[in-house]
C-alpha cells in the first residue's frame, strides 16, 4: 500500500504501459491538525459510501456498474479486503443501508441486499422497487433515509435544459411500506447529494446547474427545503436571480424558492454531510461538508475540493475549503465525491477519478 503512494499519478507499472491514475496523498493539503490517509484504493469509480453497524464501507460506482464492500478487519482505518458485491448494474451510484438491509440505486429501480453483512461471500439482491424512469443522462442517484422512514431519491432531468414532465427535475420520497412516491422538492435540475440537519432535521441538498451560459453563470447551489413541493427554480429562474434565456417566459424570480448559498459556476457540488461525530474539534459538530466534483467544461478548471460550511439558524454564514490539491495547474489528480463516517468520527471521502476512498482524521493534541 506505502508504494502506490510514492508514485506521481504516472501510472507506469512494472509489465504495464497503460497510464492508471493513483492517489498521491502528498499533494492534498488541510487545515493544521488533520490528516490524509488512504482507507481503500483500487475502487474503481468510488461514488456514494454507506457504512453498516459492523463497519463495515459499501460503495457504489457509475459508470463502472459495480457494488463493492471494504472491510477493515483490525480496525487500524485501512481496509484489508475489497468484495465486489455486484456488477453489470445501471449506474448503481446511489446507496444506503437501513436495518441491515443495503438499497442500491440504479437508473430506474431500486435493489436490495437483505441483511447484507451476512452475504458478502453469496451476494444477492431483489428488486424492491422498479417505477423510475429510465432516463440515463442525469439518471445516477444518489439516495438517503430521512428520519421519518421514506427513501429519498432524486429524478434529475434528461438534459441540459429542457421542461420535462414529472418526476423529472423533483426530489421524490418513497414511503418504505405502501411504496409509494412524494414529491419533496421541484424544479431541481440535478442533485447528487443531501443530508438531514442533526439538530433541526431540515433537508438540505446541493444542485449542479445548467451548462452552456458561459464560465461564470449560472451558480450551482446549496438549497433548503422550508416545506414539502417548494420549487427550486429549475429550469425557469437559476441560482434564485439568473432569468433561463430559454424557458423564463415572463417567470418572475418571487416564484420560486432561492438557494441558501450560490457557489461558482460548474464546480459541481455532489455529496454533501453534516458531521455528526466527536473526533474533529468541537467546532466542526454540524458543520456541512460539500465534496465540489470539478467542472469539465470551463475555460479555466473550478471545484476539484472539499468544503466545509458554517450553518446558523438555517443560514450558510461561511464556506472555506477543507481538502484542495485534487487539481493544480489544470490538471486533475482527484475529484471528491461523497463522505461517510467511521465509528471513531473519521471522515471518508471518495474519489471516482482515483477509484480511492480517503480517511480524514484530527490527530492534533489540545
Amino acid at each position: 500500500m506505502k508504494l502506490w503512494l510514492t508514485l506521481a499519478w504516472t501510472g507506469l507499472l512494472l509489465g504495464s504501459t497503460s497510464v492508471v491514475a493513483k492517489p498521491e496523498l502528498s499533494r492534498l493539503q488541510l487545515p493544521a491538525g488533520y490528516e490524509v490517509s488512504l482507507f481503500a484504493d483500487n475502487v474503481v469509480n468510488a461514488r456514494q459510501m454507506a457504512v453498516s453497524k459492523q463497519g463495515i464501507v459499501y460503495v457504489g460506482s457509475r459508470k463502472a456498474g459495480k457494488v463493492h464492500a471494504l472491510v477493515d478487519f483490525n480496525k487500524d482505518g485501512v481496509a484489508d479486503k475489497t468484495i465486489l458485491l455486484a456488477e453489470g448494474l445501471n449506474m448503481p451510484s446511489g446507496l444506503a443501508i437501513k436495518d441491515g438491509d443495503l438499497y442500491v440505486a440504479e437508473v430506474n429501480r431500486i435493489l436490495r441486499f437483505k441483511q447484507v453483512d451476512k452475504q458478502l461471500n453469496k451476494p444477492e439482491y431483489e428488486v424492491f422497487f422498479d417505477k423510475l424512469p429510465d432516463k440515463a443522462h442525469h439518471g445516477w442517484k444518489f439516495i438517503r433515509f430521512a428520519p421519518s422512514g421514506e427513501l429519498i431519491i432524486p429524478i434529475g432531468v434528461p438534459c441540459n435544459v429542457c421542461k420535462e414532465e414529472a418526476p423529472f427535475g423533483e426530489i421524490l420520497a418513497l414511503d418504505m411500506n405502501t411504496k409509494t412516491l412524494t414529491t419533496w422538492a421541484k424544479g431541481v435540475r440535478n442533485s447528487v447529494g443531501f443530508d438531514f440537519h442533526p439538530q433541526t432535521q431540515g433537508f438540505w441538498f446541493s444542485d449542479n446547474g445548467r451548462d452552456m451560459m458561459g464560465d461564470d453563470i449560472p451558480p450551482d447551489e446549496i438549497n433548503r427545503l422550508g416545506d414539502i413541493g417548494e420549487h427550486f427554480g429549475f429550469p425557469y429562474i437559476h441560482a434564485g436571480s439568473i432569468a433561463d434565456p430559454e424557458f423564463n417566459q415572463g417567470r418572475s424570480a418571487a416564484e420560486f424558492v432561492p438557494p441558501k448559498l450560490a457557489l461558482g459556476a460548474h464546480v459541481a457540488p455532489l455529496g454533501i454531510h453534516f458531521y455528526r461525530g466527536k473526533a474533529f474539534p468541537s467546532e466542526m459538530k454540524n458543520k456541512l461538508f460539500v465534496a465540489e466534483h470539478g467542472s469539465w467544461n470551463r475555460s479555466k478548471k473550478s471545484g476539484y475540493r472539499v468544503m466545509v460550511a458554517t450553518v446558523r439558524d438555517g443560514l450558510i454564514t461561511a464556506y472555506e475549503p477543507f481538502v484542495t490539491g485534487f487539481m493544480a495547474n489544470e490538471q486533475t489528480y482527484g475529484r471528491p465525491v461523497a463522505f461517510a463516517e467511521l465509528d471513531d468520527g473519521s471522515l471518508l471521502v471518495s474519489d471516482d477519478f482515483a477509484d480511492a476512498i480517503y480517511r480524514i482524521t484530527y490527530t492534533q493534541k489540545p
